[in-house]
């Protein structure tokens, strides 16, 4: 397992945790943190041991978006990663979530802030949990900047467009209670206890058919902007060859002997 000294890599049974690790900062972003997330996928993707993907962050914050310092001119944390930065110059953006996406599903575990670049990953992920006390919003116009991980383009997708042109418009904080109202995140929990039901509902995904699965998430992605016959055409594309598999031919036989399956992904 990677991790830098902003993001740190974790194994939860068959659940890579990865928690933004900066609390004196309200784990704004930097260089090792960009890092370490863009590694962090990347070891998702490659680990077939490896069936879901928590994203939290430590000392009771999400993220409150990119360092402004550094923005600004006046350096950022990680200067012995910017090799990396040279190798790959998109790797900000993978890391961000915004041209990247993982072949696991990756569950937000938010507490407290999740703003401005915070949200913006958050729409990356897949299902999204929140403390009762978290704030979310993307602040970039507030500051006139823009928010160009991703937002202008997928928060109209993921939330009806009048919700999302004003969060985008008016760079106010939304409570949890507003998020989950808009459909931005799906559940809302007690403060201190999201990394717990993040947790819980993966161990849910791990429990099922790891090809399976994976081709789901493919097939909503993937047919997201397609007309409807399009996406049904499409679907069969990635749903008929799973049940081939030896893992739908497990599932089916644990059915019937009432006993839980045991997928080996082939």
């Amino acid at each position: 397992m990677g991790g830098t000294e902003h993001l740190t890599v974790q194994r939860e049974g068959a659940t890579l945790v990865l928690t933004l690790n900066r609390p004196e900062a309200k784990n704004a972003l930097s260089l090792p943190m960009l890092v370490g997330l863009h590694d962090g996928w990347a070891e998702a993707d490659e680990d077939d041991a490896i069936r879901s993907i928590v994203l939290t962050g430590a000392g009771g914050a999400f993220c409150a978006g990119m360092d402004l310092k550094a923005l600004a001119g006046n350096g950022m944390d990680g200067d012995r990663y910017r090799d990396r930065m040279k190798a790959d110059p998109d790797l900000h953006w993978k890391a961000m979530l915004r041209h990247h996406r993982p072949r696991k599903p990756v569950i937000a575990a938010v507490e407290g802030y999740c703003v401005a670049g915070g949200t913006e990953i958050l729409q990356g992920t897949d299902i999204r949990v929140a403390g009762e006390s978290a704030t979310f919003g993307l602040f970039e116009v507030r500051r006139g900047l823009f928010p160009i991980g991703g937002s202008t383009v997928r928060l109209q997708r993921q939330i009806p467009r009048t919700h999302a042109l004003e969060m985008l418009l008016t760079g106010r904080p939304y409570t949890a209670r507003e998020a989950a109202g808009i459909g931005l995140i799906g559940h809302v929990v007690p403060d201190g206890t999201a990394l717990g039901k993040a947790l819980e509902i993966a161990e849910q995904v791990n429990a099922c058919g790891p090809l399976a699965v994976e081709a789901v998430k493919a097939s909503v992605y993937e047919t997201a902007e397609m007309t409807e016959t399009e996406g049904l055409a499409a679907e069969l594309g990635r749903g008929w060859p799973i049940f081939d598999t030896a893992d739908a031919k497990e599932g089916s036989r644990a059915f019937a002997e009432k006993r839980p399956p045991v997928y080996r992904r082939a």
